[in-house]
Formats: C-alpha cells, sequence, structure tokens
C-alpha cells in the first residue's frame, strides 16, 4: 500500500501538505496509522507534483524513502500552488523500487496515484493489459500494477472518455477481474479532483475555498470525514459529490460524510 493526498485551493505551500502538519504526508512514510494489513512503512519511494504557470504540472520524484531527501524540504518550504497530488510508496512485494514506478504518473494535464493492491497480479488482469495498445504495454512507467492501473485510465482518457468516468470504469473493471483489490485512486488536471474509496481508507476535508484528500487526516482538527467505501468522489476547489462505483463494495450517495458544499461540476 501506499499514502497519499490531493489538494486544490488557495495556493500553499508544499511543505503546508508534506511536513508541515502533525501527521504530514512525510509523517504517514514512517509512522502510517491505518495501512490495513499493506506493509508497515512507505519507503519506497515517493513523488509530488503541482500545478505552476504552465497548464501541465512540475513533478519531482525519487525511488528513497522521503525523509531521506535532503532537498525536498527547502523545495517544498519555497514552491506555492493551488493543486497538488503527492504520495509516498509501499512496493508491494516483487514489484521494483525504482523512480519511474513512484507517483504521481502523468501526462499532458493530468496527475495519478493508486493506493492499494491488484490481488492476483499479474494473471488477474492480463486479459485487460491484452485489450491496451502494445506500444502503451511496451513503454509501461514500470511493471507494477499501479503503472498499469494509469495506463488504463489513461487510455480512456486518450479515447475521449472525462475524467470520473476513466476512473470509475477502470476501478470497476479491474475491480471484477481482480476481486479483493484495493483501487484507492487519485486523478487531477489541476482544476477537477477525481478520487475513489475502494478497498482502504480516505478521508477528505471541505472549507469554502479549499479541499484536501488523503488517505489518513493530516490532523485531528474537525473538519476531517471519511469517504464511504465503493464511492467516486468529484472535487473542485471547496464543493465535493459523492457516487456509487458498484460493484466496489458499500455504497451511498451525497455528500454530508465528506463535508460537501455541493456537487461539483
Amino acid at each position: 500500500m501506499c499514502r497519499h493526498l490531493a489538494y486544490l485551493g488557495p495556493p500553499v505551500p508544499l511543505g503546508a501538505l508534506l511536513f508541515d502538519p502533525p501527521h504530514s504526508l512525510a509523517r504517514q512514510s514512517w509512522a502510517p496509522r491505518d495501512m490495513r494489513g499493506g506493509g508497515t512503512v512507505n519507503a519506497d519511494g515517493f513523488g509530488v507534483g503541482w500545478y505552476a504557470a504552465a497548464a501541465e504540472p512540475v513533478r519531482y520524484r525519487r525511488a528513497d524513502p522521503i525523509w531521506t531527501d535532503l532537498t525536498l524540504p527547502a523545495l517544498a518550504a519555497s514552491t506555492v500552488s493551488g493543486a497538488v497530488l503527492a504520495a509516498v510508496r509501499s512496493a508491494t512485494v516483487g514489484m521494483p523500487v525504482v523512480e519511474t514506478a513512484a507517483a504521481p504518473f502523468a501526462e499532458g494535464p493530468w496527475l495519478f496515484s493508486l493506493n492499494g493492491v491488484i490481488r492476483g497480479w499479474p494473471d488477474s488482469v492480463a486479459e485487460l493489459a491484452a485489450r491496451l495498445p502494445t506500444r502503451d504495454l511496451l513503454t509501461l512507467d514500470a511493471p507494477t500494477d499501479a503503472a498499469l492501473l494509469w495506463t488504463l485510465v489513461r487510455h480512456r482518457l486518450r479515447t475521449g472518455a472525462a475524467g470520473p468516468e476513466a476512473v470509475a470504469e477502470t476501478v470497476r473493471t479491474v475491480a471484477a477481474a481482480a476481486p479483493g483489490s484495493r483501487l484507492n485512486v487519485l486523478l487531477t488536471d489541476g482544476r477537477l479532483l477525481v478520487a475513489t474509496a475502494a478497498g482502504h481508507a480516505l478521508s477528505a476535508r471541505v472549507t469554502g475555498s479549499s479541499v484536501l484528500v488523503c488517505s489518513e487526516p493530516l490532523d485531528d482538527e474537525p473538519g476531517w470525514r471519511p469517504v464511504p467505501d465503493g464511492t467516486l468522489l468529484l472535487a473542485t476547489a471547496g464543493r465535493v459529490d459523492l457516487r456509487p462505483i458498484e460493484g466496489t463494495g458499500s455504497t451511498r450517495r451525497g455528500s454530508r460524510d465528506a463535508g460537501s458544499t455541493g456537487p461539483a461540476p
């Protein structure tokens, strides 16, 4: 498993998400609270992507534990963004620990992350992989379940699907092919955030101008709400909508648990 987060709202230093909170993403790398049997630490790489002036995001990824990187704290303190996606990785046994396996994965305006595991890998999803263009399989970021899941989502995006549709259909299809998988996904283009709670914990905090979605809350302050299992979360800054994903767990339509202020367009 991994830990990840996504933020949309007024520009903040990256450090306000990665290092400053008492249960920041960096702390979750070595002291996670809710791994649910998916390992004990998240020390197999990390990555952060953020949106600046350009339409396409900037990424900083490494294959080492986030606490060993001497450059990132100063970079995070001096870099400000209103759209961020970051993750720390716990590699599934047998999968490589390389920089290209660390989220966020990216293409064009999109950033993507998986907190989870595909059960029965790789046999369970071999048929789904075979439906992809051969070139996509030959150019996987890494031979991992997360990279394949990203490639499946990306293929739908490339063929015209909207972000929510691409994520929901991919998660539903993979869950059917590999029962028991944990498929908590984050996808953003810097304006819209798409997330799933499918087999693992996810929490959201919404204010009038921001939304923060995390594997685990970054602090003990009020305002955090659990996202029900089997849920697709759509958000823009300050607005959240929850929708059920059939076939991925218990579902409940609505927005109360995530502290919504209205539906995302």
